[in-house]
């Protein structure tokens, strides 16, 4: 069994605080309002020499006016099977609650190790306190802590790791990421849960539904990489709430810590403008890109309209035209298995490195046929090329002059690269050094 620890309870007692001390990053959102968190959320800890997974969940109700509430105490459900131990949190400041009392039914039913962690002991009487959660008639240990200042957390985790086997490798910094990202309500959680074949991520009509970016460990193709699920991006101007604030942030996070975007575009709402941003986010960025065309099933479609929206796409995108386009639709799951598939490959492209031999024997050729032209009288000799050893894709060509190479050239360059070696869906950076 995995080692993986879910942090359960009812709304507001800290457990997305807990959350981001123990994996050491601010990355679930933490906002006063309750319901901030819905779908499960995935981090790393480690701990005296020991690797395991922290769930951070909903606040578990019955009973709200939340239209989530009865997906969230699902997902809580599917954190607390999922997991090895459990941390059911409380909060000394307010003291027993009805809700923890009516949680404690849920808990009584799984058979693992449970701590009740009483959160916000940040003063030797709340800790004394404490002990009122005895009243809760669960065979577990009290341990007080402070999530926001860190502690008691150290006792916590101490307690914790007796519980988890052996050590885990950290493979999900080794593993390919890649980040479905997109406009609201285009699809992107369908998409994952079609891939999965569950209801990993909560899936609703309601444009934001999901608020975090969601990692999900896949395999496929005989390859395992990382899924990420993020919330809808939209323009500045359309987010008023503080948290689709902080969501949208995540789902920049989610571009920026992905090897491969897979912008996801609604086929009946066209190439809109914020489409155009995301890509260009992704360009911006260096990673690898594909545009997969949702809901391509309800598009009206009259002979070659595919090859001719496609046509049309890459006329909008321009210089960003290297990037290919899959048509989908999730509800039919066609195409869906392509598009991961197509990302993947854009992942091998942007991992490949070309040798120099290699790229002087084609390219040198092709520069002979077409050299750069003269500026001020000045002759400008390429001399070799070779990639560089960076994230993104880089070449260098040395010249005697590189300062007057034109971006025209630089673009013909770029365009003989892909022509000879692919880098399908992978921006290519060219730079000029002096020889």
């Amino acid at each position: 069994m995995a080692n993986i620890l879910a942090i359960v309870g009812r709304p507001n007692v800290g457990k997305s605080t807990l959350f981001n001390r123990l994996i050491e990053k601010k990355q679930a959102i933490m906002d006063n309002a309750s319901g901030v968190t819905r779908d499960r959320h995935y981090g790393q800890c480690e701990w005296n020499g020991k690797i395991f997974t922290v769930i951070d969940t909903g606040g578990y109700v019955e009973g709200s006016d939340d239209i989530f509430e009865e997906a969230i105490r699902s997902q809580v459900k599917e954190a607390l099977e999922e997991a090895s131990a459990i941390a059911f949190m409380v909060d000394c400041e307010v003291g027993l609650h009805a809700l923890d009392q009516d949680f404690v039914a849920i808990i009584r039913e799984i058979d693992k190790p449970i701590y009740i962690v009483a959160n916000k002991a940040d003063t030797p009487e709340k800790e004394l306190n404490s002990s009122e959660f005895y009243a809760l008639g669960l065979d577990a240990e009290i341990l007080p802590v402070c999530s926001t200042s860190g502690s008691g957390t150290g006792d916590l985790l101490d307690k914790l790791v007796d519980h988890f086997e052996g050590e885990q490798e950290s493979e999900k910094e080794s593993l390919p990421k890649i980040a479905i990202v997109g406009r609201p309500n285009v699809g992107k959680s369908s998409f994952i849960n079609a891939l999965l074949g569950e209801e990993r991520t909560i899936v609703t009509d309601v444009a934001g539904t999901t608020r975090d970016a969601i990692d999900t460990h896949y395999n496929r193709f005989g390859k395992d990489f990382m899924l990420t699920d993020t919330a809808g991006i939209r323009k500045k101007s359309k987010v008023h709430e503080d948290i689709e604030f902080y969501s949208v942030l995540r789902a920049i996070q989610a571009i920026q810590n992905s090897d491969v975007s897979v912008v996801m575009l609604d086929a009946t709402q066209g190439l809109e403008s914020q489409d155009m941003n995301i890509i260009g986010l992704s360009h911006k960025y260096k990673k690898g890109t594909i545009i997969m065309i949702n809901k391509w099933d309800l598009f009206e479609k009259e002979t070659q309209t595919a090859e001719e929206y496609r046509k049309f796409l890459q006329e909008k995108l321009g210089p960003l035209s290297y990037i290919p386009i899959i048509f989908t639709s999730v509800i039919s799951k066609q195409r869906i298995f392509q598009a991961i598939e197509l990302a993947l490959k854009v992942y091998e492209d942007k991992t490949t490195k070309i040798t120099t031999s290699q790229l002087n024997a084609k390219l040198l050729k092709d520069i002979e046929r077409y050299p750069p032209p003269a500026v001020r009288g000045h002759y400008i000799k390429i001399k070799y090329i070779t990639q560089l050893p960076t994230t993104g894709v880089t070449f260098a060509f040395f010249t005697n002059f590189p300062q007057y190479i034109k971006e025209a050239y630089q673009r013909y360059l770029t365009n003989k690269i892909r022509d000879h070696f692919g880098f399908e869906g992978v921006p290519i950076t060219v730079v000029f050094r002096k020889k």
